[in-house]
């Protein structure tokens, strides 16, 4: 599944508590999905990280009671039982965690409840971790284990990633970039020995490299380490694009007349820039700018401007720009 279907399926799961297990390599973004339903949802998130606890550690510890027999204490990161809010118990990396660790969690998903602890009736355990096959730390889940879950193997998207990196305020040229490579959004070889690669999560390294604005000698360096010699080399060529785009001023002053790039690098870096670019008041000359783009690339405009600012489609540019490319829209 893709991110957006991912977070609705979770959605529908949380609604009846049913567990459910999340599969995908290593930063396709499996926990932020999780973080995300969760404030969609107005819901309390708790976030453990199964491969550090010992099969002991999720049943608390004892303590003798008045009448002398032992009690045991929940541990302090588990909801309290009278809990009165409802959220998500979210095991991270459970599969990484020692079988008997994967054990320990048999009851707790399936019975809600652990010892003399219950799971407050609110609260879903979601669990997420990587493939086998990724060449990641996992140990094989035991069947029984296995049966207690519903499994979602998540797949990286460009669209919804490009839709999350515009809320999240992810650098422009990094999503022109993008747009202009999007096999490179996740380019993960698990028999690949590189230390770094690009995926969603290391992408947004890289914009936040960016922001930094680091020394021209180091960027190199730094964004090989974020997402590997090859994609880094890529960006870096297009960021040479990006510096020589026409400025945005001299096409809202003259969006007759300014020049239209026919390099389709070019094109989705000038695409993006204008998108970030768009107020309503400079939106009717980069409309009229956008009537000499070639229809896929304007169309591409008009949508990043609308995700950025969902008021632009009521404005009398856009509704004429609209009609005027109807048969593109259709």
């Amino acid at each position: 599944m893709i991110p957006s279907q991912i977070c609705s399926a979770l959605k529908t799961l949380i609604a009846i508590h049913q567990p459910v297990f999340l599969w995908g390599p290593p930063g396709v973004g499996k926990s932020q999905l999780v973080s995300q339903t969760a404030d969609a949802l107005s819901l309390e998130l708790v976030d453990i990280r199964a491969i550090l606890l010992d099969p002991v550690d999720l049943r608390g510890l004892p303590r003798i009671s008045e009448d002398g027999r032992a009690l045991w204490c929940p541990p302090a990161f588990l909801p309290r039982s009278d809990s009165a809010r409802s959220g998500l118990l979210f095991l991270d990396e459970l599969n990484a965690a020692p079988p008997l660790v994967q054990a320990a969690c048999y009851q707790l998903i399936l019975d809600r409840r652990i010892g003399e602890y219950r799971l407050p009736d609110g609260w879903t355990v979601i669990a997420a971790g990587n493939r086998e096959r990724d060449r990641a730390v996992t140990h094989h889940m035991p069947t029984a284990l296995a049966n207690r879950l519903v499994h979602i193997d998540c797949e990286a998207d460009l669209t919804d990633w490009i839709d999350w990196a515009h809320r999240a305020s992810v650098r422009k040229e990094l999503i022109a970039f993008l747009r202009y490579r999007p096999k490179l959004l996740h380019d993960f070889d698990p028999a690949s020995k590189a230390k770094a690669f690009a995926s969603p999560r290391s992408w947004e390294f890289v914009s936040r490299i960016l922001d930094a604005c680091p020394e021209e000698d180091v960027l190199d360096e730094l964004l090989q380490g974020a997402v590997g010699p090859g994609a880094a080399a890529e960006f870096l060529g297009f960021l040479a694009i990006w510096k020589d785009l026409p400025a945005i001023e001299d096409i809202v002053a003259r969006p007759e007349e300014s020049p239209v790039p026919v390099d389709p690098a070019t094109l989705h870096a000038l695409c993006e820039a204008l998108a970030f670019a768009v107020t309503k008041e400079n939106f009717p000359e980069i409309a009229r700018y956008a009537l000499r783009l070639p229809a896929e690339f304007a169309v591409l405009l008009m949508r990043d401007a609308a995700v950025r600012d969902a008021s632009i489609v009521e404005h009398p540019a856009f509704v004429r720009w609209a009609e005027e490319n109807a048969h593109v829209l259709m």
